[in-house]
This record gives C-alpha cells, structure tokens and sequence, in this order.
C-alpha cells in the first residue's frame, strides 16, 4: 500500500458517471447560471426571475382593467410597483433555495463508508471512503454532507484522539450554520423593507387626501361641485390604506414561507451531523503508532 500522508486530492469526477452531480443537478447550473455554494443563490438569476414574475403580473393585470385588484395594483402609486418587485425577488430567492436544498438532502441516502461491519475508519483506509465520494459525487465541496466528511479526512493523520475528529466535524457544522444565517440576510431585509414601502404609500396617499379635503373646503363652490371633489379624496385614502395592506400580506407570506424553508435547512443541517457521528465518529479508530506501507 503507497504511503499516506493526507487525504488524495482528487480532481472532481465526470458528471455523467457518478450519481449525485451537482454541475449537472444543481438548479442555477441547469439554467446556465454559475451555481452558488450550498444552498446560497446567484443573485443575477433571481433578479431576472423577479424581473419576469413582475412583468408577468401586470400583464395579467392589464386583461381585467378597471375591476378592484387591477386598480389596487395599477393606480395606487409608485410603491405598489417597488413592493411587487420585491416580493417576485424574494419569492424567487426562496424557489432557488428550496430546489438547492432538495439537492443537499439527497447526499443523506449515500453511505461513503464501506458497510462491512468489520472495517475500521483510519489513516490507512482513508484512501477507501475517498474513493466512495468521487464515486457518488462529482465535486464534494459542493455539498455540506461530503464536504465536512472531506475536511475531517484531510485531518486525521494531524490528530491523536477520536474526540478531535468531533471537535472538527463540529467546528465546520458552526460554520455551515453560520453560511445558512447570511443566506437568509437579504430575505430578511426584504421582509422588513416591503412594510415600510407600505407605510411610504400610506403617507403619500393620506398626503393626497389632506391636500385635496383642503382645496375642496377652501373652494366657494356649490354642494354638487364639491361633493365631486371629495371623490378625488377619497382616491387618496385607497391609496393610504391598499398599499399599506397589499404590502403586510407580502410580508407576512414571505416570513411564513422563510420560517418554513429555514426549519426544514436546519432540520437537514442536524441530519448531517447524525451522519457524520454515525459513520465518521463512530467508526474511526485512531492509531497513532500505525505504519502505512
């Protein structure tokens, strides 16, 4: 047996000939997109996929001009258009994420250590549990199961104790959690500022509003006249009040949906670290004194 003195660099497998290829089945790569890492998203492609979702809804708006929706939509100023857009963004950020995830939990079904109940996890069968990666995945950085299993591997001649190898497996499973949180970041920035484009057209609306009641009293016009101004008022208040309600629904089932999504990642996140004690962790022996021929 050649001497081992880390984990064998090898180059990431053919696509076509492994199971789980990630250049192959990863969403973003599939749509002709450089594929983010993880579960993160290319910003570049959900902005287009939000640009189409906002075009596509307006153009089914304008089949029914003039009903309620089209006119809460259309004619209630300029924050209605910002709070589509942003809700198509988030929408779609969440699609992508959710498809990724879907991918990542696939890795869970692979067993990369060898099934035998005899063999041993060690620096002199290290070479074998590499072997059973490339052979499921084409990159292994590219997913969190096989990418934590890689980095302890690359270690495990470094160290003397079986609770170091946990230690490792833990510190990067920190890691991945902390990647998760920052993928969420823009999520949650869009929840927040999607109400206050709410509250902007509130303000813009009763603005409207206030303006208008006080050309309609200050006016010596007769009864009729005015009566039909304070049509234009009340246009005014819709636009305070349907912004500010289109703009809390928005929020409100995009944070159902990312509470949803985010527990179902931290759900996968705890099954790799059973993964990675069960046949990592407790199946490793550390024997500092053997020689690898």
């Amino acid at each position: 047996m050649a001497s081992l003195t880390s984990t064998p660099a090898a180059s990431p497998t053919p696509a076509a000939s492994v199971p789980l290829a990630w250049t192959r089945r990863d969403i973003e790569q599939r749509l002709g997109f450089r594929g983010a890492r993880f579960t993160r998203v290319n910003n570049w492609l959900t902005i287009i996929m939000a640009s189409v979702l906002t075009v596509a809804f307006y153009a089914a708006l304008s089949l029914f001009p003039g009903t309620y929706i089209s006119n809460m939509f259309t004619l209630r100023g300029p924050t209605q258009y910002a709070a589509v857009f942003l809700t198509s963004w988030s929408l779609s950020i969440l699609l992508i994420k959710w498809r990724k995830l879907k991918l990542q939990q696939q890795a869970l079904r692979y067993d990369v250590i060898p099934p035998a109940h005899d063999f041993v996890l060690s620096a002199a069968t290290v070479d074998q549990v590499v072997e059973r990666v490339y052979a499921t995945v084409d990159d292994p950085k590219h997913f969190v199961l096989f990418n934590r299993i890689m980095i302890a591997l690359s270690n495990l001649r470094n160290l003397g104790r079986v609770s170091d190898v946990d230690d490792i497996l833990r510190s990067q499973a920190d890691h991945e959690g902390s990647i998760m949180e920052t993928s969420y970041a823009v999520l949650r920035g869009f929840v927040w500022a999607i109400p206050v484009l709410g509250f902007i057209g509130t303000v813009l609306g009763l603005s409207d509003a206030i303006g208008g009641f006080g050309k309609v009293l200050s006016s010596e016009s007769e009864i009729g006249e005015i009566a039909s101004s304070l049509r234009g008022v009340t246009s005014g208040l819709a636009t305070a009040f349907e912004t500010t309600l289109v703009a809390l629904i928005a929020a409100l089932g995009i944070q159902m949906l990312l509470i949803f999504l985010k527990k179902s990642e931290e759900e996968f996140l705890d099954a790799c670290a059973e993964y990675c004690l069960r046949n990592v962790v407790g199946r490793l022996r550390i024997m500092p004194f053997e020689k690898v021929d």
